[in-house]
């Protein structure tokens, strides 16, 4: 999740730098993350868990500040997981 939130925040603060490889990775985060919490659904709550998502976005702010150089990333997650999971849905 923290890669996948990483490369949605990239594609949104820079959309001059968007590319076919940030979207396979976002398709291939996306495709993994569903995977996962089919084969194990005991995971699913944790989508719902305030606490998981603030771990989970710190981690995701520093991985996208470390790959870009920009720091000016919100304190809290702004999408809901169906956005983040939707196949279909970018930031824009």
């Amino acid at each position: 999740m923290t890669r996948l939130l990483a490369h949605l925040l990239k594609w949104q603060k820079q959309p001059g730098r968007r590319g076919a490889s940030w979207q396979i990775t976002i398709r291939n985060q996306r495709r993994g993350i569903a995977r996962r919490l089919k084969e194990t659904p005991s995971l699913r709550p944790k989508l719902a868990e305030s606490d998981w998502w603030v771990g989970v976005w710190d981690d995701a702010t520093a991985q996208a500040a470390e790959e870009t150089g920009l720091s000016d990333f919100p304190d809290i997650c702004p999408w809901d997981a169906s956005e983040v999971l939707n196949q279909e849905w970018l930031p824009e």
